[in-house]
């Protein structure tokens, strides 16, 4: 979110111009089924919860993230017309928060989860007393392993055709106060977990209707504790 918030130009143009060189590069070069892997950032801030396929471009973005998320949202729309004008096989998918090994853990421009690990792990390593998680630890947000997410790919590769997006998530939640305290056991932090409550909370839930891609037959398999546990590992072998 930091990020993106400082430094929305180039994220707009950096996402835009990798979508529509891959898209049109695709279609002209005869791919003969192309996935187009959107995120939650381009539904609206505001959407009922759980956000639905249909709930795109029906209220505002975060206004941190709207610059990506406009990005991501002009992928979809592309997808669309080159299927409808062109008859492109082109599928999109919404991804949800996904995490694993060779993720980004640079505090600045890390995402919660590995933020958090990296966190966790250094207050490990000083012997901190503490660890301070910002807010109050309420909001509930999901998580998915990158295997996960991977395996869905495939399957809506094989399985799924059609214009319209679909979700690509677990459809569980949790709250952040609860993700800590599973990165502080996977660690093996042994201090405490301290609560900044005036540091805001923003949405306080944020979590994908996934009704679409079971029906389809496809569900998550990868333990969300050994999926961060693998990513720690990770972490720890190449920081």
């Amino acid at each position: 979110m930091f990020a993106t918030d400082r430094y929305p130009a180039d994220f707009i143009f950096d996402n835009i111009s990798m979508l529509t060189n891959v898209i049109d590069s695709g279609y002209r070069s005869g791919v003969t089924k192309l996935i187009n892997i959107a995120c939650s950032c381009c539904y609206p801030r505001d959407a009922d919860q759980p956000i639905r396929e249909e709930y795109l471009g029906t209220g505002p973005m975060e206004p941190t993230m709207t610059s990506f998320g406009m990005a991501k949202l002009a992928g979809i729309e592309m997808c669309r017309a080159y299927n409808r004008q062109y008859k492109m096989n082109a599928i999109s998918i919404i991804g949800t928060n996904v995490f694993g090994p060779n993720d980004n853990f640079d505090l600045e421009t890390a995402h919660a989860l590995p933020a958090m690990i990296r966190r966790f792990h250094e207050a490990k390593m000083s012997d901190s007393p503490t660890v301070t998680v910002l807010g109050t630890g309420r909001p509930r947000r999901e998580f998915m392993a990158v295997d996960d997410l991977a395996d869905a790919c495939l399957f809506l590769m094989e399985n799924y055709d059609g214009p319209e997006p679909i979700n690509v998530a677990r459809g569980e939640d949790l709250s952040i106060l609860e993700l800590a305290q599973l990165v502080k056991k996977v660690v093996g932090y042994s201090g405490e977990i301290t609560l900044k409550p005036e540091a805001g909370d923003g949405v306080l839930r944020k979590v994908q209707d996934v009704t679409r891609l079971n029906s389809l037959g496809w569900k998550p398999c990868v333990d969300l504790e050994l999926a961060i546990q693998d990513t720690y590992d990770w972490f720890k072998l190449n920081q």
